[in-house]
């Protein structure tokens, strides 16, 4: 594969709007599977809207041992399931476009996954889907990069032909920037601020939700308020 973009990011689990920004002119994401869990991070939770208004947190239960790498993560029982959907139904019910995504949602609930990974990738491609983005999902576990953090990523760039990275405002913590300019490539920075909306049950807008949210409010619109929101900026940090 070759592509002039990379974006390369964790799998989360039904990942905010900010994660599919990114997307919006890109053939393929490559989903970095092969990373160490993190149980701190996005990887088996996120956050939806709350019934009467703000936010609540939807965790998947896992087991893993520590230094575990996500491939091998696996959610712990399945009666979370049945709760994660019936939270969304009972929290979006009234949402203008429940009715359109309630039952692929239900199907995808209803199924039973051995692997973490193998469900945030199943709600991820649902969500491209249902946002009219064709973006494939490319596991890193498949390429085999090799090093960590800016070595890791200038491999992938390597790999897949890319010449631009583009990463997350949080990537420029801890990016080699002259790593990068010796390897050529040139860095995006990708930021994200939604357009406030109307969400169910009325009140202050909530954001930082997953993109479930905007897309059960907002519907075949929500690819456009995606867009509205996304940014790309080219960054450096030497001198």
């Amino acid at each position: 594969m070759s592509d002039a973009v990379l974006v390369a990011h964790q799998p989360a689990y039904l990942p905010w709007g900010g994660y599919f920004a990114r997307l919006l002119d890109v053939p393929r994401l490559v989903v970095l599977d092969h990373v160490q869990f993190s149980e701190r991070g996005f990887q088996h939770r996120n956050r939806v809207l709350r019934a009467g208004g703000g936010a609540q947190w939807l965790t998947v239960p896992v087991r893993r041992r520590f230094g575990q790498p996500l491939t091998d993560v696996v959610p712990d029982g399945r009666l979370w399931a049945r709760r994660h959907f019936r939270t969304l139904a009972q929290n979006y019910g009234r949402a203008p476009c429940w009715d359109s995504y309630a039952q692929g949602l239900d199907e995808l609930y209803a199924r039973p996954w051995e692997r973490l990974v193998d469900l945030d990738l199943a709600l991820t491609g649902f969500l491209l889907d249902a946002l009219g983005l064709s973006v494939e999902l490319v596991r890193s576990s498949s390429i085999g990069p090799a090093g960590a953090r800016t070595d890791m990523l200038v491999d992938l760039c390597r790999r897949t032909g890319a010449r631009t990275l583009r990463v997350g405002t949080g990537a420029t913590g801890y990016l080699d920037a002259a790593a990068l300019a010796a390897a050529g490539i040139d860095v995006e920075v990708s930021t994200f601020a939604l357009p406030p909306y109307p969400q169910a049950g009325g009140g202050p807008f909530t954001d930082g939700l997953s993109v479930l949210d905007l897309l059960l409010h907002r519907g075949p619109h929500a690819r456009a308020a995606l867009a509205a929101g996304a940014a790309t900026s080219r960054w450096s940090a030497l001198p």
